[in-house]
């Protein structure tokens, strides 16, 4: 007899759903791919790498900046800790006086009460009261005023060396923060270009060779026609290097930069054999025996402002750049500039124009 039992359905083997699994994990792979965005480019890279170094330089500057008023700071808190030592020597004398009166008095008839009030902590209650004794010698008056003098100075200077040191606190912590800042935009830049290939890298520098070597072309082109040139064509961007005396400061400056071509950026350097770009105009106008303050921010208020217009620009003049002055080159003719641009790259000659200029500075 048949049986009449209902067939059990086929089951999916445990193989059919690591199968099925796996096409879904594909699909879903491929789907994601799709969507991913897409790697980024050498000049992306070179772009992001640039904008990190450029907020580093900013931040250096902020950092000397800081560094500068720290250091300033710290010497007139040192100044006016040695202000108070000397005035409380002062007030302590003359108390040290006063208390010699009183005591020769309790030796001889006891304490007058004018010397009470003389001894009085608060030398301005004395003054409002002694008026109606009328028992104080003109020599114990005069000394009671000049503590009330001395005094009053000393707690001047002590409220002012507390202002002082408050600041300095202050200060010292925007100094941490602006190194902290630096060096975070830099690891971040040097990261970026680590996860470039070695050829990649060398494209990157192949570039920057190629624009240093530009526009120091320029600039020399620029140079040999001075003097050569006519009245209209001295009214150009281009500049005649003939309108600085021979032996200037500015001349000697230029030579002094020029010198550094090919040194490393250094984070915070000056020089000899690194720099940043504060630090190079810093020691490029020292050999010239022109003494220039240490950050960009500081030297953008020296000299003679002329304006944002390169066509006023003269060999010598610093270029500061950007809204918050963070960057400065040189110019040196022929429409370029020679400076220390960022970690990583070396002094080097560029347009005057591929960063927006905050001023035009004549040493």
């Amino acid at each position: 007899m048949a049986s009449h039992r209902r067939p059990k359905p086929v089951g999916r083997t445990r193989a059919s759903i690591l199968t099925a699994a796996a096409a879904t994990a594909v699909a879903l792979s491929a789907q994601t791919s799709a969507h991913a965005d897409p790697a980024p480019t050498l000049d992306q890279v070179k772009t992001q790498v640039d904008d990190l170094n450029q907020k580093a330089e900013a931040a250096n500057q902020a950092y000397m900046t800081a560094q500068s008023k720290q250091q300033t700071l710290q010497k007139q808190v040192g100044d006016l800790q040695d202000q108070v030592a000397r005035q409380q020597d002062q007030v302590t004398n003359l108390q040290n006086g006063l208390a010699g009166v009183a005591a020769d008095q309790y030796a001889n008839d006891g304490i007058s009460p004018t010397v009470q009030l003389m001894l009085n902590a608060n030398p301005d209650s004395f003054l409002n009261q002694a008026g109606s004794i009328n028992q104080l010698n003109t020599s114990q008056g005069e000394t009671l005023k000049e503590l009330q003098q001395e005094q009053r100075k000393l707690d001047q200077d002590k409220a002012d060396a507390s202002g002082k040191l408050a600041e300095l606190d202050s200060t010292t912590a925007q100094l941490k923060s602006a190194k902290d800042d630096a060096q975070a935009k830099l690891k971040a830049a040097q990261d970026l270009l680590n996860s470039l290939t070695e050829q990649q890298k060398q494209a990157i520098a192949a570039q920057e060779a190629q624009a240093a070597a530009a526009a120091k072309a320029a600039a020399s082109q620029a140079q040999s026609q001075a003097g050569q040139q006519d009245a209209a064509s001295r009214g150009s961007a281009r500049t005649d290097l003939s309108s600085i005396p021979a032996g200037s400061h500015a001349q000697a400056a230029i030579a002094a930069a020029e010198s550094a071509l090919g040194s490393p950026y250094v984070y915070g350097a000056a020089g000899p054999t690194s720099f940043d770009c504060s630090g190079l105009m810093q020691w490029a106008y020292a050999k010239a025996g022109v003494s220039l303050p240490r950050t960009s921010e500081e030297q953008a208020t020296i000299g003679t402002n002329v304006g944002t217009d390169i066509a006023n620009a003269q060999p010598g003049d610093l270029i500061i750049y950007f809204s918050d002055m963070h960057h400065v080159g040189m110019y040196v003719g022929g429409g370029q500039i020679i400076h220390a641009p960022h970690t990583g790259a070396v002094v080097h000659y560029e347009n005057a124009t591929v960063m927006p200029i905050a001023a035009i500075i004549r040493v």
